[in-house]
């Protein structure tokens, strides 16, 4: 079992910062998401664009997009599917620092009771798209998407044969903009 950790993005939305760097409760984003996978599975690595020094200092393997230009989450999740060689891989992005701590075991149970390669977390409300677990056999599949010039998450994901899971909203909140990192 591996994880990545989406923090390739230009973070356009934070006024152009690194999300995976900006604090939250006294410690980078990064580090939530760290600590929630850690007990999780057995390999982490970083999908990063920026800072990959800042990010090689957590110990875990950064991974550049292998495309240019930014092309989106799906190209992290590529790098990662090229590099791990575990069964399976968990998927999270950097911005959601409190992921339930059942997250991985309960997406694989699904994915394996139903036979697919695929399973999506949702919390009754909305499918969280870049939250899911995906057997690495899917490697090629997901090259192929990408080189047809396809970026979107959902799109790619509506092509696989998947399961979705659900779990309490709270463990998917995520930092988009300033404000939301403000307390409420």
């Amino acid at each position: 079992m591996a994880a990545v950790i989406l923090a390739g993005g230009q973070g356009r939305r934070m006024g152009g910062a690194d999300k995976g760097l900006i604090d939250y409760r006294g410690r980078p984003l990064v580090e939530w998401a760290l600590a929630a996978l850690a007990p999780q599975v057995g390999e982490i690595a970083i999908s990063a664009n920026r800072n990959a020094e800042r990010y090689a200092a957590y110990g875990r393997r950064v991974l550049p997009d292998p495309l240019p230009g930014f092309p989106g989450p799906l190209a992290g999740v590529l790098a990662a599917l090229q590099t791990v060689e575990a069964d399976w891989l968990v998927v999270v992005p950097c911005d959601t620092p409190h992921l339930p701590a059942d997250l991985v075991i309960r997406l694989l149970g699904a994915a394996q009771l139903e036979s697919v390669p695929l399973a999506v977390a949702e919390d009754g409300a909305r499918v969280h798209h870049t939250c899911f677990i995906v057997r690495t056999d899917q490697r090629a599949n997901l090259a192929a998407f990408l080189a047809r010039g396809e970026r979107a998450v959902r799109h790619w994901q509506a092509g696989l044969a998947s399961t979705t899971v659900r779990f309490d909203p709270a463990g998917f909140a995520n930092f988009n903009q300033p404000d939301d990192l403000q307390p409420g």
